[in-house]
Formats: C-alpha cells, structure tokens, sequence
C-alpha cells in the first residue's frame, strides 16, 4: 500500500499515526503521554518542514515516521515533566515558595 501525505494529513489520533506508519507501540505508553506525543511529533515535522521543503513526498513520509518513533522513544525513558513541551511544565507557579527559597535568616 502506498502512502501519501494527503491521506497522512486527515490523520487524527495517535493510534492512527502508529497505524498508518505500520509501527509497534505501547497502548499503556500511549494512553499515560498521548498529547505529549503529539506534541514531539509536531515539533519534529515542523523542523522535517523546515531543514527539508524539497525532499519528494515518499521521503518527507519516510522522515515522519522516524520523527514519530523518536517523540515515542522519549517517553519511554522520560516523562513530561522532564521534557517541559507545554507551557504549564515551564512556567513557575506565582504563588509558591520552595524550600529553597526560605531563608532562616
């Protein structure tokens, strides 16, 4: 079966990027950092879209699925407060002190 960007474009669900790419994953894995997934994988393509816009599209596909397996690797040994890809996990809370910043002055 060949595959093309149109039909990778309606493409919706983590499942169904691992599907269409014909790769093995973790439902467990999946379910627990679906959106952080997604999130690694969209970086990834944006920076597949900007180092290579000449690539054909059979290429372009090829580098995709080599993104998804590396946003799904990642989570396999880290976790998203690790990663930090959304901007609850980068901003510091305004209303706590840590430890760290008491003094026993």
């Amino acid at each position: 079966m060949t595959k093309s960007l149109e039909e990778f474009k309606k493409l919706v669900d983590a499942e169904e990027y691992f599907k269409f790419f014909e790769l093995d994953y973790d439902a467990k894995i999946v379910n627990v950092n679906r959106l952080h997934i997604l999130k690694k994988f969209s970086q990834l393509i944006s920076e597949i879209d900007t180092n290579y816009p000449d690539i054909s599209a059979e290429e372009k596909l090829n580098q995709y699925s080599l993104a998804l397996q590396s946003a799904y690797q990642v989570f396999l040994g880290s976790s998203p407060q690790q990663e930090k890809l959304f901007k609850v996990f980068k901003d510091k809370p305004k209303n706590v002190i840590t430890l760290t910043e008491l003094s026993s002055d």
